[in-house]
């Protein structure tokens, strides 16, 4: 695609033993009591803190409102029969009130209680005066609740509070736990009986899917191999580009075995403190050989897996390192795995140990690759199996027009026609709704924003550009669609894909590619004299292409059949690549982008009436599918296929 851009469980099955005596488990009088570690200094304070604080949120939720009042105030409130009980300990005196009292000092709060203080030098006769006055004097506090209400509120939230820290500290902590369960593995285990996943929901990868059978066989009749001295491999590690479907294998093994599966990402394994990393694969491989059979599943092993020992130390490598080795040992350590199989997934094998790929470690390795057009209708009847469609659908179509596509782009697809035709309110995804769903996807959303009729004018020459050199070119892919309307980045976009899936491609082919990459600046050239950064993305993808054809495919006759490009190597790793040959490869790759240039400015003054026409019709309708695009050209489908042969 070319553009013009603006300025990304239960009992053991026999025959499970791999090698080694799996280590009796403790009787019970042996079993580590947790319930008798030595207390912990920081839940100690934890625990203080929380009954400070619950005192005195206490105190203040369930003391009774009191109001101080001067002696003066207080003999008043006595001689007027106001005061029911007092309560004196030395000068002070409290008491309460008949009925609540307004506070002297603000008539809006009322209150039950009250305090005062009697002067020393006072010789008046109190006590008279209160039992003339009615006043029960007593000796207890009339604010002293009974103990268990003491106890009950000032004890109970707080011991509450420690009973939940204590319980959660203890579900969190274990014997392998460390400070706070740091070192317990994060996996998460799904049951076959849950979420089961089959090899049927597993399509267009069928080679892939056959290595993984005899994995499942020796899953369910161990007896049948191990009777012969087979032994099931150790661990199976499934490369590929992104969204192939590595995870979908991996449960569909554990799915079709119906054995626990547990599922963890690499990097959680690392964390800041040295050694959880190591720690946490221990409690993995122990809590999977506690149920074995079982399946582990490490999601992206590139980011524990990378080759040791090279480069400078840098953050987090010493605790990575210590990651791996603990990997190494339980795969192929002096115990063995029982009946444990590892499952890894990893976009780079490339950059991955060698003692991790040796026999013994990862035994298998399946490389899970794109699928080819028959995979990918098999991919596609797999997602719209609860898919209403309508009878205008044709799923091989859509396959033949999606190459490179893998299985996690066909299900957004899939997906996408769904919610398309929802926001129409049709019955049924129609054929229209995938194709509008692929051009979104493909070419992105549309943006509204305005254009001037002179940045529409040159936008529609240099789609035009793009699109008659795809057509006029031998072997160039097909033209599937132009159009002017911005999408993303790119102010208009020219789509084109092969009719079948291409797996090697000849150095024609790639110099096509590159001279109708080149189409619109050429165009925008030849037509106004002067070039705009319309073409940006078209320009990083032509030196992609001309730096891999010289420094990775040995396509130019001055450097040779030699490999320049190393993309294994770790970027702080100096070149092996000598100035002299840098240079080379420079200017080989510049003479190939001049050279096709030149090709492309020759082409369209040779077919300027084509291209004229083209931008015309682009001016007009804003969109070309693929016949109108050939029909406004004047250049025959039919003859375009014969020239691409």
């Amino acid at each position: 695609m070319t553009g013009r851009t603006t300025p990304q469980s239960e009992k053991k099955p026999p025959g499970w033993k791999v090698e080694g005596v799996k280590k009796p488990e403790s009787p019970p009088e042996e079993q580590p009591n947790l319930l008798r570690r030595p207390p912990n200094r920081r839940l100690l304070i934890i625990a203080l803190v929380l009954f400070a604080v619950n005192w005195y949120l206490t105190s203040l939720f369930f003391a009774r409102p009191e109001i101080e009042l001067s002696y003066s105030q207080f003999l008043d409130a006595v001689e007027d029969g106001e005061v029911e009980t007092v309560f004196s300990q030395g000068d002070s005196i409290e008491g309460l009130f008949r009925e609540p009292q307004a506070n002297p000092e603000n008539p809006e709060e009322m209150a039950e209680a009250f305090s005062t203080v009697r002067p020393s030098w006072a010789d008046d006769s109190l006590v008279e005066t209160l039992r003339g006055n009615g006043v029960e004097i007593s000796a207890v506090d009339p604010e002293q609740r009974p103990i268990w209400q003491q106890l009950l509120f000032g004890f109970g939230p707080t011991l509450l509070l420690l009973w939940l820290f204590v319980s959660m500290w203890r579900r969190a902590g274990s014997a392998l736990g460390g400070l706070g369960g740091l070192g317990r593995s994060r996996a998460k285990r799904f049951e076959a009986s849950s979420q089961r996943t089959t090899f049927d929901d597993v399509a267009g990868i069928d080679d892939a899917k056959a290595e993984l059978l005899e994995i499942v066989d020796f899953l369910k009749n161990p007896g049948k191999y191990t009777r012969l001295g087979g032994a099931i491999p150790k661990g199976v590690l499934l490369s590929g580009p992104p969204g192939t479907g590595k995870t979908l294998l991996a449960r569909a093994v554990a799915g079709e075995a119906d054995v626990p599966f547990f599922s963890m990402s690499a990097s959680e394994f690392i964390e800041m403190v040295v050694g959880v990393g190591a720690s946490r694969v221990r409690d993995l491989f122990d809590e999977a050989k506690k149920v074995a059979p079982a399946i582990i599943f490490i999601d992206e092993l590139d980011a524990i897996g990378r080759t040791r020992g090279g480069g400078v130390s840098l953050g987090g490598h010493d605790e990575r390192e210590q990651t791996l080795n603990q990997i190494l040992t339980e795969m192929d350590g002096f115990t063995g795995s029982e009946g444990v199989i590892v499952i890894a997934a990893t976009n780079r094998p490339e950059v991955l140990d060698v003692a991790l790929l040796r026999p013994g470690r990862f035994d298998r390795h399946v490389a899970v690759s794109p699928p080819d057009q028959r995979g990918r209708l098999m991919i596609l009847e797999v997602h719209t199996r609860n898919v209403p469609l309508a009878e205008d659908v044709d799923l091989g179509s859509i396959a033949s027009t999606t190459p490179g596509m893998v299985g996690a782009d066909l299900r957004n697809l899939v997906n996408e026609a769904a919610l398309m035709a929802a926001r129409r309110n049709h019955e049924k995804v129609t054929m229209a709704d995938f194709a509008d769903a692929l051009e979104k996807i493909v070419l992105g959303t549309e943006r509204q924003i305005m254009m001037s009729e002179a940045e529409k004018e040159r936008t529609a020459f240099h789609e035009a550009g793009h699109a008659l050199l795809g057509m006029l070119l031998p072997g160039a892919d097909p033209v599937r669609k132009i159009s002017i309307i911005p999408r993303g980045r790119a102010l208009g976009v020219t789509f084109q894909s092969p009719d079948a899936d291409r797996y090697a491609y000849d150095r024609n082919y790639l110099e096509g590619r590159i001279v109708g990459a080149l189409g619109g600046r050429a165009a925008e050239d030849v037509v106004f004299g002067t070039i705009t950064t319309g073409a940006e993305n078209d320009l990083v993808q032509v030196t992609r292409i001309a730096r891999s054809m010289v420094g990775k495919w040995g396509m130019s006759d001055v450097i040779g059949p030699i490999t320049l490009i190393d993309e294994t190597r770790e970027p702080y790793f100096a070149s092996e690549v000598g100035e002299r040959t840098q240079e080379l490869m420079d200017e080989e790759v510049r003479r190939i982008v001049d050279e096709c240039y030149q090709r492309a400015v020759t082409v369209l003054k040779e077919h300027r009436s084509q291209l004229d026409a083209i931008a015309a019709a682009l001016l007009e309708k804003e969109t070309l599918d693929e016949a109108e695009a050939y029909e406004v050209a004047g250049i025959k489908r039919s003859e375009a296929v014969t020239a691409a042969g």
